[in-house]
């Protein structure tokens, strides 16, 4: 078995911290904006009543294209997110064996 560099999983946490926040921030801009963009659909609408506005909003390409965005969006979050907890959850298994096996060497002493 090959020695674990721990420190590779340390590097790749802080090397894809920043493009982890740009994720999570394109994430939160695209839900905030939803509201805004269906209330701007329904404004624009022909329609009177507020369920039929919301229909034509819901209904509308504009609408349908900004959940996609949000669709893709999460998907680079969780795909960053479960990466770095993969990094970090190398790293504590390495400090679990390191820890075990200073035991074991203590107890053969």
């Amino acid at each position: 078995m090959s020695e674990y560099d721990p420190h590779k999983s340390v590097e790749y946490i802080y090397d894809n911290a920043p493009a982890y926040a740009k994720a999570k921030g394109i994430l939160a801009q695209l839900e905030a904006y939803k509201s805004s963009l269906k209330s701007m659909l329904m404004k624009h609408s022909g329609e009177t009543s507020i369920g039929a506005q919301e229909r034509e909003a819901y209904a509308d390409v504009a609408y349908q294209n900004h959940c996609d965005a949000i669709g893709r969006a999460t998907e680079q979050v969780e795909l960053l997110k479960w990466r770095m907890l993969s990094a970090q959850m190398r790293f504590d298994a390495w400090r679990t064996e390191q820890a075990s096996n200073r035991q074991i060497e203590r107890i053969t002493k």
